[in-house]
């Protein structure tokens, strides 16, 4: 049961060898075997066995040079799954051998004859023109079902709409299952008794008894092809597909599909979400983020997390929405240009990597301190910026510096600290943090390194000390701490 990734476009697809056949330009003729083989690639070799060097879906180009035994060359050739042989005529056979094409008629294999006139690089060449031709075509296809989804998810019904959409690009059936079967939307023709028993059984397998399961499972019944997808952020969805055959894209656009899904489900998922979009309502009318608070509490503590691509780009809403169902949250800001996109995660539950972003994750917090827990994210997404680290998480005070007294510790703290602005201060947090890295603080602040140097130079004049001394760095640091 293979996860479920996003490649960036659809595998090339295989060249039926009858469209080969039909190049008039080549005078390619089938001697034996079936028509129906699909060529994945050319290779050729004159080699007696060529089979170590076979990967399989291969058309094999030979002139028969060391051709001695062909019932035993053309069962090797079968055994390395090869698709199809083509023999060339002259000069060292005149004819395709008598005998080579009763082994290929008996083992099934498709036996091409090259004519004279015909080299085998005008093969490859041709192959690779279909193959060309062919993903043209299918990138087309795939892009087309993107917008077509991308659309739907804009309707006023996006779920049936999407679906809908699925089931037309893809023919077929495809459904919105909860763990236990209970079919939430569907659309296409209605599967067989069989087939939908089977696409219940295979939304089980992905979220067994509510613990975490695969992201994917397959399955063929009567010769239909069933799949199941897992929808992001632990939802207990899965988007289920029955359909008669593939195609090489398919597997790009039912992506494409999960991602919206996640997306469009997840704010309808707990009991809380009522809640949460009545103190997205009161905050917006102008309430006080106190009042605002208790109805964020339903389900514990929050955690905000600050992503940045980990290729520098701007990350796009879909992108961003994708993140929040990999973290388990719709509450996501996808930011504008290069910001951070930020996320609201219900719960303290630990905060994983995810492929392709940077993440800073605060300490799980009370709503009614969500504004520390956001400027807390930000460092820490700044600090894995610079260290290039794929999450650095935030944490509380532990240790020894937990044992300072909070209220005469956070009045030395505010003393000491008082000549400092607020961006000198950060500066100086952000440099200790990382050892006096001049460079490691530029890249976490987005500045150049001399601005660094000067902001710090200016903070030990303000406080009158020597940052070079360590037990002023342990006094410094655990006073920023205890903001």
């Amino acid at each position: 049961m293979p996860g479920l990734d996003s490649p960036a476009g659809p595998p090339t697809p295989p060249v039926p060898l009858a469209g080969l056949l039909a190049l008039e330009e080549l005078g390619l003729r089938l001697i034996a075997g079936p028509a129906d083989a699909e060529v994945l690639w050319v290779h050729t070799s004159e080699m007696a066995d060529p089979y170590p060097y076979l990967l399989g879906g291969e058309l094999l180009l030979s002139a028969g040079v060391l051709l001695t035994d062909p019932d035993t060359y053309v069962a090797r050739l079968v055994e390395a799954e090869a698709a199809a042989l083509g023999f060339g005529v002259r000069p060292v056979h005149d004819t395709v051998p008598p005998a080579l094409v009763a082994a290929c008629e008996r083992y099934g294999l498709p036996l091409v004859e090259v004519p004279p006139g015909t080299p085998f690089t005008a093969i490859a060449r041709a192959v690779w023109g279909l193959m060309a031709a062919a993903r043209h075509r299918e990138l087309r296809r795939v892009t087309r079902a993107q917008q077509a989804l991308a659309t739907a998810a804009a309707r006023p019904d996006p779920i049936p709409a999407v679906l809908h959409q699925l089931a037309v690009r893809l023919p077929g059936r495809a459904a919105l299952l909860t763990a236990d079967g209970e079919e939430l939307h569907a659309a296409g023709r209605p599967p067989a008794p069989e087939v939908r028993a089977a696409l219940t059984r295979l939304a089980g397998v992905l979220a067994p008894a509510g613990r975490p399961g695969p992201a994917s499972a397959t399955d063929t019944v009567g010769g239909c092809r069933l799949s199941a997808y897992a929808l992001g952020g632990g939802q207990g969805l899965a988007l289920t597909l029955a359909t008669d055959h593939r195609e090489p894209g398919d597997h790009t656009v039912v992506g494409i599909a999960v991602v919206l899904l996640s997306l469009l489900a997840a704010p309808h998922q707990g009991a809380d979400a009522a809640d949460r979009s009545a103190a997205l309502v009161r905050l917006l009318l102008g309430a006080d983020p106190a009042d605002v608070a208790p109805l964020l509490h339903g389900d514990g503590p929050w955690t905000v997390v600050h992503a940045r691509r980990s290729d520098g780009t701007a990350p796009d809403p879909l992108t961003a929405g994708a993140l929040g169902a990999a973290l388990g949250s719709a509450l996501v800001d996808a930011g504008r240009d290069a910001e951070a996109v930020r996320v609201l995660v219900p719960g303290a539950g630990r905060i994983t990597p995810q492929p392709g972003w940077t993440l800073g994750a605060s300490a799980p917090g009370p709503a009614d301190a969500l504004g520390d827990a956001d400027t807390r994210a930000a460092r820490a997404l700044g600090r894995a910026t610079a260290t290039r680290a794929p999450l650095v998480a935030d944490t509380p005070v532990t240790g020894l510096a937990a044992l300072l007294p909070p209220g005469p510790a956070a009045d030395r703290a505010r003393t000491l600290l008082a000549p400092l602005t607020e961006p000198l201060a950060e500066t100086l947090r952000c440099w200790l943090s990382l050892h006096g890295s001049w460079d490691r603080t530029a890249v976490a602040l987005s500045v150049h390194r001399n601005t660094v140097r000067q902001r710090i130079a200016r903070c030990g004049a303000l406080l009158g000390t020597d940052l070079d001394d360590m037990d002023v760095r342990t006094e410094l640091w655990l006073a920023l701490r205890q903001e």
